[in-house]
Protein backbone atom coordinates (compact mmCIF):
# COMPACT_ATOMS: atom_id res chain seq x y z
CA UNK A 1 0.00 0.00 0.00
CA UNK A 2 1.77 3.43 -0.29
CA UNK A 3 0.55 6.01 1.62
CA UNK A 4 0.31 9.79 -0.04
CA UNK A 5 0.91 12.37 2.76
CA UNK A 6 -1.66 15.26 3.31
CA UNK A 7 -0.30 18.67 4.74
CA UNK A 8 -2.93 20.05 2.74
CA UNK A 9 -0.88 21.35 -0.09
CA UNK A 10 -0.44 19.48 -3.50
CA UNK A 11 -2.89 17.60 -5.85
CA UNK A 12 -3.42 14.55 -3.56
CA UNK A 13 -6.53 13.26 -5.67
CA UNK A 14 -4.16 13.58 -9.10
CA UNK A 15 -0.80 11.56 -7.59
CA UNK A 16 -3.33 8.81 -6.17
CA UNK A 17 -5.69 8.55 -9.27
CA UNK A 18 -1.86 7.72 -11.56
CA UNK A 19 -0.91 5.04 -9.29
CA UNK A 20 -4.69 3.18 -9.13
CA UNK A 21 -4.44 3.73 -12.97
CA UNK A 22 -1.36 1.55 -12.65
CA UNK A 23 -2.80 -1.03 -10.61
CA UNK A 24 -1.48 0.05 -7.42
CA UNK A 25 -3.60 1.14 -3.88
CA UNK A 26 -2.73 4.54 -3.31
CA UNK A 27 -4.17 6.11 0.31
CA UNK A 28 -4.17 10.01 0.60
CA UNK A 29 -3.19 9.98 4.16
CA UNK A 30 -1.97 12.22 7.82
CA UNK A 31 -2.51 9.41 10.28
CA UNK A 32 1.65 8.24 11.34
CA UNK A 33 0.01 4.97 11.85
CA UNK A 34 -1.01 4.29 8.24
CA UNK A 35 2.08 5.77 6.89
CA UNK A 36 4.12 3.52 9.16
CA UNK A 37 2.22 0.48 7.84
CA UNK A 38 2.59 1.57 4.00
CA UNK A 39 5.02 -0.32 1.76
CA UNK A 40 6.07 3.40 -0.20
CA UNK A 41 5.58 6.80 0.81
CA UNK A 42 4.79 9.79 -1.27
CA UNK A 43 5.35 13.39 -0.34
CA UNK A 44 3.75 15.36 -3.10
CA UNK A 45 3.58 19.23 -2.68
CA UNK A 46 2.61 22.58 -4.32
CA UNK A 47 2.67 25.66 -2.71
CA UNK A 48 5.43 28.33 -1.31
CA UNK A 49 8.57 25.90 1.12
CA UNK A 50 7.76 27.91 4.80
CA UNK A 51 4.26 26.64 4.62
CA UNK A 52 5.00 23.46 3.32
CA UNK A 53 7.29 22.67 6.67
CA UNK A 54 5.01 24.61 8.68
CA UNK A 55 1.95 22.16 8.29
CA UNK A 56 4.46 19.00 7.98
CA UNK A 57 5.14 20.32 11.64
CA UNK A 58 1.59 20.93 12.52
CA UNK A 59 0.50 17.92 11.60
CA UNK A 60 3.53 16.14 13.61
CA UNK A 61 4.14 14.73 9.50
CA UNK A 62 8.13 15.60 9.89
CA UNK A 63 9.07 12.05 12.07
CA UNK A 64 7.03 9.65 10.46
CA UNK A 65 9.00 11.08 7.33
CA UNK A 66 12.41 10.69 8.50
CA UNK A 67 11.28 7.29 9.82
CA UNK A 68 9.93 6.14 6.75
CA UNK A 69 13.39 6.92 4.98
CA UNK A 70 15.69 5.82 7.69
CA UNK A 71 13.85 2.15 7.63
CA UNK A 72 14.07 2.00 3.62
CA UNK A 73 11.22 2.25 2.44
CA UNK A 74 10.71 3.42 -1.34
CA UNK A 75 10.09 7.35 -0.93
CA UNK A 76 9.23 9.48 -3.46
CA UNK A 77 8.99 13.09 -3.65
CA UNK A 78 7.28 15.53 -5.97
CA UNK A 79 7.91 19.01 -6.75
CA UNK A 80 7.64 20.91 -3.03
CA UNK A 81 8.13 17.47 -2.27
CA UNK A 82 11.38 17.39 -3.31
CA UNK A 83 12.49 20.82 -2.69
CA UNK A 84 11.83 20.49 1.40
CA UNK A 85 13.94 17.29 1.38
CA UNK A 86 16.97 19.70 1.46
CA UNK A 87 18.33 22.12 4.17
CA UNK A 88 17.38 25.52 3.33
CA UNK A 89 15.14 27.14 0.72
CA UNK A 90 16.02 30.87 -0.03
CA UNK A 91 11.79 31.60 -1.01
CA UNK A 92 10.19 34.51 0.71
CA UNK A 93 13.18 34.91 2.75
CA UNK A 94 14.87 32.02 4.60
CA UNK A 95 13.40 28.82 5.64
CA UNK A 96 14.75 25.30 6.98
CA UNK A 97 14.06 22.16 5.37
CA UNK A 98 14.26 18.65 6.69
CA UNK A 99 17.95 18.82 5.75
CA UNK A 100 17.76 15.14 4.30
CA UNK A 101 20.29 16.22 1.67
CA UNK A 102 22.68 19.02 2.25
CA UNK A 103 21.74 21.79 -0.36
CA UNK A 104 19.67 25.02 -1.18
CA UNK A 105 16.59 26.14 -3.03
CA UNK A 106 16.55 28.35 -5.69
CA UNK A 107 14.94 31.07 -7.42
CA UNK A 108 14.67 31.32 -11.15
CA UNK A 109 16.28 34.81 -12.04
CA UNK A 110 16.49 36.69 -14.94
CA UNK A 111 19.74 37.38 -14.56
CA UNK A 112 20.48 33.51 -14.67
CA UNK A 113 18.77 33.77 -18.37
CA UNK A 114 21.49 36.24 -19.57
CA UNK A 115 18.54 38.12 -21.00
CA UNK A 116 16.26 35.01 -22.89
CA UNK A 117 12.70 36.19 -21.64
CA UNK A 118 12.25 33.22 -19.81
CA UNK A 119 8.93 33.37 -17.65
CA UNK A 120 9.10 32.08 -14.10
CA UNK A 121 6.95 30.05 -13.36
CA UNK A 122 9.00 27.68 -15.54
CA UNK A 123 5.90 25.93 -16.61
CA UNK A 124 5.18 23.48 -19.41
CA UNK A 125 6.62 20.70 -20.87
CA UNK A 126 10.66 19.81 -21.00
CA UNK A 127 13.26 17.19 -21.52
CA UNK A 128 14.73 15.66 -18.85
CA UNK A 129 18.69 14.55 -19.43
CA UNK A 130 19.56 11.01 -17.24
CA UNK A 131 22.70 11.45 -15.57
CA UNK A 132 22.57 8.47 -13.47
CA UNK A 133 20.41 5.66 -14.07
CA UNK A 134 17.66 4.64 -11.53
CA UNK A 135 15.36 1.85 -11.21
CA UNK A 136 12.40 4.92 -11.33
CA UNK A 137 13.86 5.66 -14.94
CA UNK A 138 13.24 1.50 -16.11
CA UNK A 139 11.41 2.49 -19.76
CA UNK A 140 11.79 5.51 -19.69
CA UNK A 141 13.76 7.63 -22.99
CA UNK A 142 16.34 9.93 -22.28
CA UNK A 143 15.39 13.66 -23.39
CA UNK A 144 11.51 12.53 -22.60
CA UNK A 145 9.15 14.96 -22.03
CA UNK A 146 7.83 15.98 -18.75
CA UNK A 147 5.59 18.49 -17.14
CA UNK A 148 6.69 21.47 -14.70
CA UNK A 149 5.39 24.23 -12.23
CA UNK A 150 7.96 25.96 -10.53
CA UNK A 151 9.81 28.93 -9.79
CA UNK A 152 12.77 27.36 -7.14
CA UNK A 153 14.71 24.38 -8.24
CA UNK A 154 17.63 22.92 -5.65
CA UNK A 155 21.10 22.63 -5.79
CA UNK A 156 22.66 19.73 -3.97
CA UNK A 157 25.65 20.40 -2.25
CA UNK A 158 26.11 16.48 -3.19
CA UNK A 159 26.33 16.38 -7.15
CA UNK A 160 26.21 12.31 -6.60
CA UNK A 161 22.44 12.15 -5.72
CA UNK A 162 21.50 14.01 -8.92
CA UNK A 163 19.73 11.60 -11.73
CA UNK A 164 18.55 14.01 -14.25
CA UNK A 165 18.93 17.60 -15.04
CA UNK A 166 16.84 19.95 -17.19
CA UNK A 167 17.37 23.43 -19.19
CA UNK A 168 15.04 26.36 -18.44
CA UNK A 169 17.69 29.22 -19.73
CA UNK A 170 20.61 27.25 -17.14
CA UNK A 171 20.82 23.76 -16.46
CA UNK A 172 19.26 22.42 -13.30
CA UNK A 173 18.40 19.48 -11.51
CA UNK A 174 15.03 18.16 -12.17
CA UNK A 175 15.32 14.82 -10.27
CA UNK A 176 17.53 12.68 -7.33
CA UNK A 177 17.91 9.15 -6.40
CA UNK A 178 19.57 8.16 -3.42
CA UNK A 179 19.60 4.88 -1.76
CA UNK A 180 15.80 4.29 -1.05
CA UNK A 181 14.56 7.95 -2.21
CA UNK A 182 13.65 9.63 -5.65
CA UNK A 183 12.16 12.93 -5.81
CA UNK A 184 11.69 14.68 -9.00
CA UNK A 185 11.18 18.59 -9.35
CA UNK A 186 8.30 17.98 -12.51
CA UNK A 187 5.04 16.28 -11.89
CA UNK A 188 4.53 12.82 -13.45
CA UNK A 189 1.18 12.68 -12.58
CA UNK A 190 0.44 15.13 -15.24
CA UNK A 191 3.13 13.65 -17.46
CA UNK A 192 1.16 11.53 -19.02
CA UNK A 193 2.49 8.20 -20.44
CA UNK A 194 6.02 9.13 -19.19
CA UNK A 195 4.72 10.21 -15.67
CA UNK A 196 2.78 6.63 -15.53
CA UNK A 197 5.43 4.79 -15.98
CA UNK A 198 7.88 6.40 -13.40
CA UNK A 199 4.55 5.69 -11.27
CA UNK A 200 4.41 2.23 -12.24
CA UNK A 201 8.18 1.57 -11.44
CA UNK A 202 7.74 3.35 -8.01
CA UNK A 203 5.06 1.23 -6.80
CA UNK A 204 7.20 -1.91 -8.27
CA UNK A 205 10.15 -0.70 -6.37
CA UNK A 206 11.64 -2.62 -3.35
Amino acid sequence: MIAIIDYEMGNLRSVQKGFETVGYDAVVTRDPTVIDRASHVVLPGVGAFGDCVANLNRFELVEPIRRSISQGKPFLGICLGLQVLFTESEEFGSHQGLDIFKGKVKRFSFAEHHGKGLKVPHMGWNAIRIQTPSPILKGIEPESYVYFVHSYYVEPAEPEVICTETTYGIPFVSSIAHDNIFACQFHPEKSQRIGLQLLRNFGAWN
